[in-house]
């Protein structure tokens, strides 16, 4: 009962949301904005909760809720303002929610709207499921708007819940995305953490020290910092810090990277990788240096799950030169192929790699869910559940048990073990598996087909004439 009721108020408030998200769309004010918005205006409301409880403020005299909620006109908005200018330059978690903060909703009748509605709701006491959900699924609907641009930091949550569930964070681990979007990733692991023990201490690792995130876009650290943050995580200090990874000299390590990392060449004007990273193979490749820099931040004994296109396991130079490295110094010993139609960048060809560091590859082991396979994003998106027998076949814990469901006999079983032979001597260590053919055959001679052809276009003829002897002279 308690779940059905949970989900009412749930979907009552989301609808709360997009009605004031339809008004402001109305009145010019996009989605990705208004959500930004809205997390700033949240945050103030969730701090003057918390002090009405007697836990104290995190916010400087002057720069509260109530410093703004009875305001109206010209003043709301001169104060949201100044509000804003004063909270980035915080230090610490509020700081990072704040990161470059600036209002995008200057007309005072719909800031007005957006405060009343969070006005209109206790959120500091509400379960953290429950409040993380409201804004999960807030996300969500962002990575499906076209127009917001959004969805390329936003990866399924189908496929991260099977990644996570694989890889099998343990919740003495560290965890870290250097890419992380909105947190989905780090989210999905300490879900999975969670659970695995009650002692306090390991509690409180979990939600204070297991978890890095990091990102370059300002407007997405704030919705990853507040992601965690609604979940109870990083409520001291947010894991998430404004960086870009890629030239990023520290000496952090972690127990398990999970990221899907974007893709594409690095935009005009960065700071040229290399120059920062001279020990990186030199390429303008994102994902390759997202895959370089991965390998340079696991933990010897670590486990990375990461979400890379085609052309890492295929192209040649630099690439295959990082991929003999990665063969070499680390037990690159599943990869997942992945269908289009899944991510909100259309046809994009991905894999999931998984490996370990600290010993060479020899075996890998490749889940086809390509070949065949359709989804979309709109009418038949990818669900957990579509993953399920890769899961099982994976062996998280006990992949000495792997049992192929390939053979001579199913030539089209999904789950295939190359041998170390056979990838070694592939050309430049190209990881391009390909085996299943699930099309249907046509065996017949060319001289066959075109017989085939032939009568069929005497019959079509013969029908024609047929027709016409049946229509005689009638006036069409």
């Amino acid at each position: 009962m308690a779940s059905i009721t949970q989900a009412k108020n749930e979907s009552t408030l989301l609808k709360k949301v997009w009605d004031i998200a339809n008004v402001l769309a109305a009145a010019g004010v996009g989605f990705t904005d208004y959500i930004t918005q809205l997390t700033y205006i949240l945050f103030l409301k969730m701090d003057s909760e918390k002090e009405e409880l007697g836990l104290g403020s995190a916010i400087p005299e002057g720069y509260k809720w109530e410093d703004l909620v009875e305001l109206n006109g010209t003043d709301l908005v001169d104060k949201y303002e100044e509000i804003l200018k004063e909270l980035s330059k915080d230090t610490g978690l509020i700081g990072t929610i704040f990161t470059k903060a600036s209002n995008k909703i200057d007309r005072p009748v719909m800031l007005a709207k957006v405060i009343e509605m969070v006005n209109g709701e206790n959120w500091y006491m509400m379960e953290g499921d429950f409040k993380g959900a409201i804004y999960e699924s807030i996300l969500e609907k962002n990575g499906q708007d076209k127009k917001s641009g959004a969805g390329q930091y936003f990866t399924p949550r189908a496929l991260i819940k099977a990644i996570v569930d694989v890889v099998d964070p343990k919740i003495t681990e560290t965890v870290a995305d250097p890419a992380c979007g909105t947190g989905g990733f780090l989210l999905a692991a300490f879900e999975h953490m969670k659970p695995q023990s009650r002692e306090i201490e390991k509690q409180n690792f979990l939600k204070n020290r297991a978890f890095f995130g990091a990102d370059n876009t300002p407007l997405v650290v704030t919705l990853a910092s507040m992601n965690l943050y609604l979940h109870d995580i990083g409520t001291a200090k947010s894991p998430i810090v404004c960086q870009d990874s890629l030239i990023d000299k520290s000496d952090k390590m972690f127990n398990v990277i999970l990221a899907n990392p974007p893709f594409g060449t690095r935009p005009q004007g960065s700071v040229e990788v290399y120059a920062n990273r001279p020990e990186f193979v030199k390429t303008s490749d994102n994902q390759v240096n997202f895959l370089q820099h991965i390998m340079s931040i696991v933990k010897d004994k670590g486990r990375v799950g990461v979400v890379l296109p085609d052309n890492v396991l295929t192209d040649g130079g630099a690439t295959a030169k990082v991929r003999e490295k990665l063969l070499k110094d680390f037990n690159l010993h599943t990869i997942l192929r992945l269908p289009t139609g899944i991510f909100y960048a259309n046809g994009v060809k991905t894999n999931v790699l998984f490996f370990d560091k600290g010993n060479p590859t020899k075996d890998i082991w490749v889940y086809d869910y390509r070949t065949g396979i359709k989804h979309t994003l709109a009418t038949k998106p990818m669900t957990r559940e579509n993953l399920d027998d890769f899961v099982a076949s994976y062996c998280s814990g006990h992949i000495q048990d792997r049992v192929q469901t390939y053979s001579e006999e199913n030539p089209n079983g999904r789950w295939r073990k190359f041998t170390e032979e056979e990838v070694y001597s592939r050309d430049q260590l190209k990881l391009d598996f390909k085996w299943l053919d699930l099309g249907a055959k046509d065996d017949r001679t060319i001289t066959e087909i075109l017989n085939d052809m032939q009568s069929k276009s005497a019959a079509i003829t013969d029908a024609v004439t047929k027709l016409q002897e049946i229509l005689g002279g009638i006036d069409l």
